[in-house]
């Protein structure tokens, strides 16, 4: 058989699910003959006349001593009707033709097989595609009806592998994204997604066309209850089928509704603001997130593979006033405390990028009720140090490695059980450093091989303090310590080896939590308590970086960064570029929720290769990308060394950086801590050509950068993830003078 081909193909029903499927296959010329069996002879006609068909007979008897090794049955029934065609399909059909279905409830065609077989037999593969339409029959069927949508399959081990082979290619040639799933999961999944809100639609539409006092009800309805019960046109014999056939997992699912539209009548009934809060902004979440993963714009496992380049040409200069987004860092510890604060936390230039977003999403998942983000926005309703919930399944944190680091100093000391699970790139990171002295402290953390991702923390332990000693200088371990230290007994301590950025410990402050201070010691007592406060979010130094370097290389340049925190453990990038000769100036410096900020106005000027101070590179750990652009636009040689820490970030990025320079033509060698860059003083430094960014956003937006001293166009590959952090960093780019595109 070639692939994708096959003989002669046999519908069952010839209705909408299986005239399309007939449809689909005929267009694509992915089989010989299509052949329809109904019951009502006008049926059979119907489909002859609509080229549904080749040709149509009422008795499956009849057709399938036709069949042969390369041929297909594919029966679209009522879930309650296939037993009756299974019977009919042991006493007629030759061996080797392959058999699949479209009935919607899996467990009933399996209980069926298994009754007409005594097993389940090898050329059966169940499937249910997921998409459909108002209108039913054969009149409805169109060619393009599974195109873009999902066909879910639940072969069991008994299922012959050429068989499934065989109905996964035909799915896909019918343009359908084919998905495997067990059965019983498959049940439970469309019962909650599909079966409840059917339950719901032709109960709202019965009980209203009762109400006998308001005979307006249905004249003016608004279009939110007409796309709501929309679906309650659907055909009542197959859906009384599926209610029957399912029945266990939609009671499950309808008790479990009942008992939630319980608490929100409550939460009415008592005027519960919070709670109705609560319940609207989590629905609103988590429908918004369904509607992206539709489109597939933030599908977990799609954005593993989602193809985004840049195309940068080569640009001038930049220019204007720009205010990046909010500070990434801040943007973390600011859900987190307002979360375990007492009260209500208003936060003002919350970055809304993917990290701080997963983030959110995760206090949201754990009880806590959040309004927002709108604009920057965002109101939190504390919940209190131990008011946390056990979320309803792992915590998913994306590509964000602080969400996870700092979230399992959080859980460590509470009584819950609960997995954080993170994308193909966190799953890659190393977690011991964290959870070696979080274990310290008596709890009980398991990851996955490596020490890396899944973390799966056990709830139940008492932590006590420890004085614990970094042995490289880490923010996130020294805050996942501290923040596991308002859990435990006694003072917790941290010591680093040399400073890094104590966001934490200011915004702890903040929050009316002491935290002594000594140098490059801190410590904190457990047993306290947090205070709701409000926190405006300075715009990221990080962020506003690329910026900067993109000012100090381009001949003709001058901008001004509005708003730009410029906390002492931050500000390496201004410091660095400075001791190259950078034209950079801080100004209009203020204070805001316990961090200094600043305007910083740069101005091109050239630039020289330096030996980066030690002292300098945890204070500018993540703008070191951006920073290796400016190395390679100095005259001269940068030398970075002491900086080991950047190859356990999204991706090596020193080695990564190095590819990317040596492909546009810079020379530059990688050590096992740092980079030795030779930078040249020409007008066009970089030659141009393709780099692969390997998904990690500063990579990313660093090589955007370098187009403007580039001879050519640079094309930057996997650049999907910049929206972790800088969702509109190209837009921005572009307004300041950049010449960005995306393909």
């Amino acid at each position: 058989m070639d692939q994708a081909r096959i003989g002669r193909l046999v519908v069952v029903g010839v209705g909408l699910i299986g005239g399309s499927f007939a449809l689909a296959l005929k267009t694509a010329g992915a089989c010989r003959e299509v052949i329809g069996v109904a019951a009502p002879g006008e049926t059979c006609e119907q489909a002859k006349t609509l080229g549904i068909v080749d040709s149509a007979s009422s008795s499956l008897a009849e057709v399938l001593p036709q069949l042969g090794a390369n041929d297909l049955v594919f029966i679209a029934v009522p879930t309650l009707a296939v037993e009756s065609v299974f019977a009919q399909i042991k006493a007629y059909m030759p061996a080797g033709v392959t058999v699949t279905d479209g009935a919607s409830v899996k467990g009933n065609v399996v209980r069926a097989a298994e009754k007409v077989w005594g097993r389940v037999p090898s050329f059966l593969v169940p499937g249910h595609p997921i998409a459909g339409s108002e209108q039913s029959g054969a009149a409805a069927a169109r060619d393009d009806l599974y195109y873009n949508h999902r066909v879910i399959l639940t072969p069991l081990p008994e299922t012959g592998a050429g068989h499934l082979q065989r109905v996964v290619q035909l799915w896909q040639v019918a343009g359908a994204e084919v998905l495997q799933m067990p059965v019983q999961e498959h049940d439970a999944v469309l019962a909650a997604t599909s079966h409840l809100p059917h339950v719901i639609a032709f109960s709202l539409v019965d009980t209203l066309a009762h109400d006998a006092e308001n005979e307006n009800i249905f004249r003016y309805a608004a279009g939110g209850f007409r796309d709501f019960t929309r679906i309650a046109s659907s055909d009542p014999v197959m859906w009384r089928d599926i209610m029957l056939a399912n029945r266990d997992a939609i009671l499950k699912a309808i008790d479990l509704y009942s008992l939630n539209l319980t608490a929100l009548r409550k939460a009415i009934a008592c005027g519960d603001s919070t709670g109705l809060m609560g319940v609207f902004s989590r629905a609103k979440t988590a429908r918004d997130q369904v509607t992206k993963m539709l489109t597939k714009e933030v599908n977990p496992e799609f954005m593993q593979t989602k193809a985004m380049t840049f195309i940068a040409q080569p640009g001038k200069c930049v220019s204007g006033r720009l205010r990046v987004p909010g500070d990434k860092s801040m943007s973390h510890r600011a859900i987190m405390l307002g979360s375990l604060a007492e009260g209500v936390t208003e936060v003002a230039g919350f970055l809304e990028g993917e990290d701080a977003l997963a983030t959110l999403q995760a206090f949201r998942d754990m009880g806590v009720v959040i309004e927002g983000p709108v604009n920057g926005r965002v109101t939190i309703h504390g919940v209190g140090l131990r008011g946390l919930k056990a979320p309803p399944g792992p915590l998913y944190l994306g590509n964000s490695g602080t969400s996870m680091r700092l979230l399992v100093g959080i859980l460590a000391g509470l009584g819950l059980d609960i997995t954080l699970t993170g994308d193909t790139s966190l799953s890659k990171r190393p977690m011991d450093r964290v959870a070696n002295p979080l274990r310290e402290m008596g709890a009980t953390i398991e990851t996955g091989p490596g020490g890396r991702p899944p973390l799966r923390i056990i709830g139940g332990s008492r932590l006590h303090g420890i004085d614990y000693r970094l042995p490289m200088a880490s923010a996130q371990v020294k805050s996942a310590v501290l923040l596991a230290g308002l859990y435990a007994n006694g003072e917790t301590s941290t010591v680093e080896p040399a400073p890094t950025r104590d966001h934490t410990e200011r915004m702890l402050q903040g929050f009316a939590y002491q935290v002594l201070r000594d140098g490059a010691k801190s410590a904190l007592c457990g047993g306290g308590s947090l205070k709701a406060c409000r926190v405006d979010v300075p715009a990221d130094i990080s962020s506003a970086a690329f910026f900067m370097v993109a000012a100090a290389i381009s001949p003709g340049s001058d901008i001004v960064l509005e708003h730009v925190g410029i906390n002492p453990t931050r500000h390496g990038v201004i410091n660095i570029l400075g001791m190259m000769g950078a034209d950079i100036q801080p100004f209009n410096k203020r204070e805001v929720s316990g961090e200094p900020v600043a305007d910083v106005r740069v101005r091109y000027s050239p630039l020289k290769g330096i030996r980066i101070p030690e002292d300098q590179v945890p204070l500018a750990i993540d703008e070191f990308p951006a920073l290796f652009i400016a190395a390679a636009c100095a005259e001269g040689e940068t030398v970075l060394t002491g900086a080991a820490e950047l190859r356990v970030k999204e991706s090596d990025r020193i080695q990564a950086m190095a590819d990317g320079l040596t492909a546009l033509g810079v020379e530059a060698k990688p050590t096992p801590d740092g980079i030795v860059i030779r930078g040249v003083r020409e007008r066009t430094v970089f030659s141009g050509g393709t780099v692969d960014s390997l998904g990690d956003h500063r990579i990313a937006m660093a090589f955007a950068v370098a187009s403007l001293r580039a001879k050519d166009t640079i094309r930057i590959l996997h650049c999907a993830n910049v929206a972790t952090s800088f969702p509109n960093f190209a837009d921005l780019a572009v307004s300041a003078g950049l010449q960005l595109q995306l393909a």
